[in-house]
């Protein structure tokens, strides 16, 4: 039940943006008296959404055959976690840079590629890359796949009806509070990845119980802010990705790392809106 939220919301953001670059890119093409190369956009999407399931099918097989290796599976999820995380941070500073002019980015990736080869490719990658991130969250945040395929589902209904005019809906509003979310579930992979590789260390003998990187930077577990089952602690961890009892270095690393990016998206944010405010004097 904690981790539906999260899955949800991932499977919705990703599937919402891959849609809607599928979207513009056949708008672009009848804008364009293009609409002979609608069917490659089709293509590429569809391999695009096979490569992402294929990936995550070899994920999901590698993931239950180390999850039987009982101490090796910490040490596992914990690098799983920080090569997701080193992944999802590039996506994540992608969108900041680029999330704000979506359209125009796709399109002209869609001019520079007007032909049969060029369109599916464009559809493909661009899917994929949704789809491959959705794969690797799943993967290194043991989400569920009925919540992440219920937000792909939703996000779907929600595209064909703005791509119908049937509802209005603000995108930019939208996407901001989906990627402040997932920088937020970023930061607890960070977390989460510190946290299992020093246990993984300390259940192997690598690492010994009284080494100072199991210091706690403080203990609310019996409290209503115990991440697990809380009043407070448990809607905190599944949208923030609370934890009630972190090591110190855990608690630094993840918040330092959450703050960074939303810092850069700040950053991101005041420059572009100085770009504007000069074209306009």
């Amino acid at each position: 039940m904690d981790t539906f939220l999260p899955a949800f919301i991932m499977g919705f953001r990703e599937g919402l943006e891959a849609f809607l670059i599928v979207s513009i890119i056949l708008q672009y093409l009848r804008k364009s008296k293009n609409e002979s190369l609608r069917k490659y956009v089709y293509y590429g999407t569809i391999g695009g959404i096979v490569a992402s399931l294929g990936i995550g099918g070899i994920l999901y097989i590698l993931s239950k055959a180390i999850d039987r290796m009982d101490q090796v599976a910490k040490l596992w999820e914990s690098g799983a976690s920080f090569v997701a995380l080193a992944l999802v941070t590039t996506f994540i500073y992608w969108m900041i840079k680029h999330g704000r002019n979506m359209v125009s980015t796709v399109e002209s990736s869609v001019s520079q590629n007007l032909s049969a080869f060029g369109i599916a490719s464009v559809a493909f990658i661009m899917v994929a890359r949704e789809g491959v991130e959705v794969a690797i969250f799943t993967f290194a945040g043991q989400y569920g796949i009925a919540a992440l395929f219920a937000g792909i589902t939703a996000a779907l209904v929600l595209a064909v009806l703005i791509n119908h005019s049937l509802v209005k809906v603000n995108l930019r509003i939208l996407f901001n509070i989906t990627l402040a979310y997932l920088i937020l579930q970023a930061g607890f992979l960070l977390g989460y990845g510190i946290h299992e590789g020093l246990s993984a260390l300390g259940s192997m003998n690598l690492l010994s119980s009284e080494s100072p990187l199991f210091i706690k930077a403080f203990d609310l577990s019996e409290t209503v802010l115990y991440h697990k089952e809380g009043l407070l602690g448990l809607p905190l961890y599944v949208l923030f990705g609370w934890y009630s009892k972190p090591e110190i270095l855990q608690f630094i690393m993840q918040y330092l790392y959450t703050g960074s990016l939303f810092y850069v998206w700040h950053r991101e944010i005041n420059k572009e809106a100085s770009k504007l405010n000069s074209l306009a004097q």
